[in-house]
């Protein structure tokens, strides 16, 4: 039980009365009255307020959360007691969440029912742990709190933020991918297979035509292509320690999983295989899956991944890659290049190029952005931007003697990372690199 302000006020009163008894005796016996009643009062309502018998809270998580994305938790309040309740409740909520709505205070009549919804928005992916919930109930006359925890330990999964993927979804329903940033290119060539004959349509290609059926059927018949299915791409993800410099709210891992979510959505519906692994600090492999079928999959593999303070060892993720993936496929790595990463990356990559279409995604950051562009006012500033003029260079020859080994790169600020990525996947979908 906890005073509540009210009964801290009488106590205060009837000790600000003791000083005026001290000074004039025929106020003795009045203040020693009033401390009865005021004591009386206090255990009154201590006892009435005792028990929360008839007071009952429960929880209800949602299917699944997004890192970054608010998703409502439902608690259910009910008072079964004979008497109106002034209670406050406080979700049990993760390490690190936000719940902006908490706590909750109301008046709950005899019977009644409260159903509160409250956004709770995670900040960490992985396994999120609901603690037991606090429930607060303030006695009949006001003066004590009734505090107690109810409900069970609860565990929820928190996944990467695939909203990019939703987007995607319901604007190809409408054919309308265009509005992400996301190109589809059609390229007549040896990036398609035949698929079907067909009427002619205006617009048709001539190209296209089939003469030997249209002779046949006297009338104009196309040939229709679709893109070449049962590839392969395996996302190389970089767990190491450079992948937790943070991109605003987010790590720039988190970026590259919210990348490797769209053009896994994209690649499974396109017939393709998707497959991953891990490396720096981790070593998590998600054989080559294949089927929209198998989004839920990607998604249940990918959303606990975390980075860790170990070193990125490029050259042991190349050889374990190459062990695991026999047939040839169109390997993603995903990371934050460094100058000094040449002497190593190189080689790794060259390796993976004799069986594979080798694509490195690097992250820029933001801050090297901003010391370049930031106005040099003074010696300090001239050295940021000195430093970060020869930070990009280093990146820019790693990148280009990449390039000359048939590495194809993508060099984009975090948050640009997903469309650019799956923009240069349909890119070589359509070029039939693969």
């Amino acid at each position: 039980m906890i005073p509540t302000s009210r009964a801290v006020g009488l106590a205060s009163l009837w000790l600000l009365g003791g000083l005026a008894a001290s000074a004039e005796r025929m106020l003795v016996t009045p203040w020693w009255l009033l401390g009865v009643a005021v004591f009386g009062l206090l255990v009154i309502d201590l006892l009435a307020g005792f028990s929360l018998k008839g007071i009952t809270l429960t929880r209800e998580l949602p299917g699944r959360f997004a890192v970054g994305e608010p998703s409502e938790v439902r608690l259910k309040l009910t008072n079964a007691t004979r008497s109106t309740r002034t209670i406050e409740v406080f979700d049990g909520i993760p390490e690190g969440a936000e719940a902006p709505a908490m706590p909750w205070r109301g008046k709950l009549e005899p019977g009644e029912v409260a159903r509160i919804d409250h956004p709770v928005r995670m900040l960490e992916r992985g396994l999120a742990h609901f603690r037991p919930m606090h429930l607060r109930a303030l006695s009949p006359l006001g003066l004590w709190w009734r505090r107690e925890t109810t409900g069970a330990l609860e565990e929820a999964k928190v996944y990467p933020d695939y909203e990019p993927v939703v987007r995607f979804a319901l604007l190809a329903m409408q054919a309308r991918q265009d509005q992400m940033g996301i190109v589809r290119k059609s390229l007549a060539g040896s990036s398609r297979d035949f698929h079907q004959l067909r009427e002619y349509r205006e617009g048709d290609p001539l190209s296209q035509l089939d003469w030997k059926a249209t002779s046949r059927r006297l009338q104009l018949i196309s040939r229709e292509f679709q893109e070449q299915r049962n590839q392969t791409i395996v996302f190389l993800a970089d767990t190491g320690r450079r992948m937790r410099a943070m991109d605003g709210d987010l790590q720039q891992f988190d970026h590259c999983l919210n990348a490797m979510l769209l053009v896994s959505y994209i690649a499974l519906g396109q017939g393709d295989r998707v497959g991953v692994q891990s490396f720096g600090g981790s070593d998590l492999w998600l054989p080559p899956v294949k089927g929209r079928h198998a989004m839920p999959t990607v998604l249940d593999h990918l959303y606990d991944y975390r980075t860790t303070p170990a070193p990125s060892d490029f050259t042991a993720a190349a050889e374990k890659l190459q062990t695991r993936q026999t047939r040839r496929a169109m390997v993603v790595l995903l990371t934050n290049l460094r100058g000094e990463d040449a002497t190593e990356l190189v080689p790794a990559l060259a390796t993976l190029t004799r069986r594979h279409l080798v694509v490195l995604a690097s992250l820029r950051e933001n801050a090297l952005q901003q010391a370049r562009q930031q106005p040099v006012a003074g010696f300090s500033d001239a050295l940021k931007f000195a430093a970060a003029e020869h930070y990009d260079r280093e990146r820019a020859q790693t990148l280009a003697t990449l390039r000359g080994h048939g590495v194809v790169t993508i060099d984009v600020p975090a948050h640009e990372l997903p469309i650019a990525l799956a923009n240069r996947y349909l890119d070589i979908k359509a070029a039939g690199r693969l």
